[in-house]
């Protein structure tokens, strides 16, 4: 396998559960040993576990799920103090505030880690990486204790720090809004090989493999049979249809699908239709439109064939 990291980009690692993203993870900050090959930064080797006291490499800092290195009973100040030499008071004051600033911890300063959310535990442990300026940034799936209603925020705010700082992010996630909306690059590992790279707008559009579609949306599969009943022609074992790739509407004809669900999804509705024994999902933004059992036509604007 063979991978390289754009620097000063945010590059997403994706893959089912198992395939290998937390543990290439470790194997880039040196908390593992490659079998074989090498992992190299600044065109030097980065040592494993077995070569240095403490593992990881001095100019990257790693942040998980946990916040256990964090100090419970110690306020937030205190806890991104504590990685700075006491050497510049002025100037470890001024670091500490603008950090905060940028991760929109200032509020929360005089609060003790043990009285925070779960998100707002995450938000430190990344400022904590942040204080020591690292080249490189990696997150193993960051937000997962971020409230959704904060997620986009502290998304916007490591991408405005990469930009303004030239920071090398590398993330693994398992959330396809989060990596297409975030990410540069995104690499998708399947069984532990590089399956494919590329810019998340051209591979949600055009993914080369089935896998990769099915890890970026919600999609519709058919097999070729269902394909020829949807009236598809195609001579490829697998066909995928996006949910926004298909209008419904009703006619004076061909009504043959009927709608088996309505759910609701905030600022749309999804719509299961069947026919035949065949499930579809469909996008609808015009609510009220339809009702569980109304028959409608399909129109299908576009199709990936596998």
């Amino acid at each position: 396998m063979s991978l390289k990291v754009i620097r000063g980009h945010i590059t997403a690692i994706i893959g089912e559960s198992g395939s290998g993203k937390s543990t290439l993870l470790k194997l880039l900050y040196g908390l593992l040993s490659p079998d074989s090959g090498e992992v190299r930064f600044r065109d030097e080797r980065i040592p494993g576990p077995t070569e240095k006291l403490i593992p990881g490499h001095d100019a990257m800092k790693m942040v998980t799920q946990q916040t256990d290195d964090l100090n419970l009973f110690a306020n937030v100040w205190d806890n991104l103090a504590s990685m700075l030499p006491h050497t510049d008071l002025k100037a470890e004051e001024e670091k500490i505030e603008k950090v905060l600033r940028q991760l929109k911890l200032f509020a929360l300063a005089d609060k003790r880690i043990a009285d925070l959310s779960g998100g707002e535990k995450q938000r430190v442990a990344i400022a904590r990486a942040l204080i020591t300026n690292p080249e490189i940034l990696l997150l193993d799936e960051p937000f997962n204790q971020v409230d959704t209603s904060f997620r986009e925020g502290l998304q916007h705010d490591i991408r405005q720090i990469v930009k303004e700082s030239g920071l090398t992010v590398i993330i693994v996630s398992h959330d396809p809004e989060e990596v297409l909306s975030m990410a540069d690059e995104l690499l998708v590992l399947k069984d532990g090989e590089i399956l494919e790279t590329g810019h998340p707008k051209a591979m949600y559009q055009h993914p080369q493999h089935l896998y990769t579609a099915r890890l970026l949306t919600n999609c519709n599969i058919l097999n070729r049979v269902e394909a020829k009943i949807c009236g598809l022609k195609t001579k490829a074992s697998y066909v995928v249809i996006y949910p926004e790739w298909i209008e419904t509407a009703r006619t004076w004809t061909h009504n043959n699908w009927r709608i088996k669900q309505v759910l609701f999804k905030g600022c749309y509705e999804d719509l299961l239709l069947e026919r035949k024994g065949i499930t579809m999902r469909a996008l609808n933004d015009q609510f009220g439109k339809y009702k569980e059992g109304t028959k409608v036509t399909l129109r299908l604007n576009k199709f990936l064939e596998y």
